[in-house]
């Protein structure tokens, strides 16, 4: 009788224990879901947080893609890469991990949009400028139209503005009479007789959207009678012709560069004294003028 009131106090308190022990991981496993629910959460949250930064980021680029009158090939391929990451965000696993390596690739992403976007706003501001010069040039042809002959009229016939923003441009033409020691210093002069050589200096402008690589302009210097100085050779362009004095070759790294060119005199004359007239075309389209007087 008494073994078997010892037996039911052991087995209860063994029920006991059980049922201590199976309250407690029901505890712990509801307090680990109710954690993991809470940490899908805020898996979700930040993810649909950084979906709406890309797609803020997308937007800023189709804004300055519709912006640019020439279209940015690297804009466009940086705003693909963007709805790329966005499609594969959208299927991803709600995970800290790949939270992390999204969260990595919109920073790198950011950061790329930062200097594309500050370059695309200077080529603005390089393309207006230009817009300017080339209003500047329009004017400035305009204005010397009656001062021209038979000659200077058949180049202005070939002369139109530059309208494309990528072809090379000119600053700062201006032509000169030097005279030229032995040692070869050269020394400015406005005396017709005492020029060994006509100076024409100019700039080719910056301009990025220009393809890098070897170039030509063809120089033009006419006399005051109207003669072609230097070599006066001629290049067809369709049914125009061109009398040029020399070419000016250079090779063009997309900055602004500095050039010089020379016409000699001609061994049976020397220069003509009154108003020289200095053009400079690239092929058919005269992109610069400017006038220099030698007495």
């Amino acid at each position: 009788m008494e073994g078997s009131q010892k037996s039911n106090t052991g087995l209860k308190i063994g029920i006991g224990i059980l049922l201590v022990l199976f309250l407690g991981s029901a505890f712990i496993a509801s307090k680990y879901y109710s954690e993991g629910k809470e940490k899908e959460k805020e898996l979700i949250t930040e993810k649909q947080q950084v979906m709406n930064d890309l797609s803020n980021m997308a937007k800023q680029y189709d804004e300055a893609i519709a912006a640019s009158e020439v279209k940015d090939q690297d804009l466009v391929e940086a705003r693909e890469r963007i709805q790329g990451l966005m499609d594969s965000l959208k299927v991803s696993q709600n995970s800290v991990n790949s939270l992390w390596r999204y969260k990595k690739k919109f920073l790198a992403l950011q950061e790329e949009m930062d200097e594309l976007l500050a370059e695309n706003d200077r080529l603005k501001v390089e393309n207006e400028y230009l817009a300017t010069s080339l209003d500047s040039t329009q004017v400035q042809l305009a204005e010397r139209t009656v001062f021209t002959d038979s000659l200077l009229v058949q180049n202005t016939e070939l002369a139109s503005v530059v309208k494309d923003a990528a072809a090379l441009q000119t600053v700062g033409l201006k032509g000169m009479g030097v005279i030229e020691r032995r040692s070869g210093r050269q020394i400015p002069t406005e005396r017709a007789g005492r020029s060994d050589k006509i100076k024409i200096c100019f700039t080719v402008a910056k301009n990025t959207l220009t393809e890098a690589g070897d170039k030509e302009l063809y120089v033009q210097v006419i006399d005051p009678k109207n003669n072609v100085l230097g070599s006066n050779e001629q290049v067809q362009f369709e049914d125009q012709v061109l009398n040029y004095s020399l070419i000016s070759r250079f090779n063009y790294e997309n900055r602004n560069l500095n050039i010089c060119e020379y016409i000699a005199q001609s061994e049976d004359s020397k220069f003509e004294k009154g108003r020289y007239q200095v053009n400079v075309f690239n092929d058919k389209e005269l992109i610069s003028t400017s006038e220099f007087t030698l007495k």
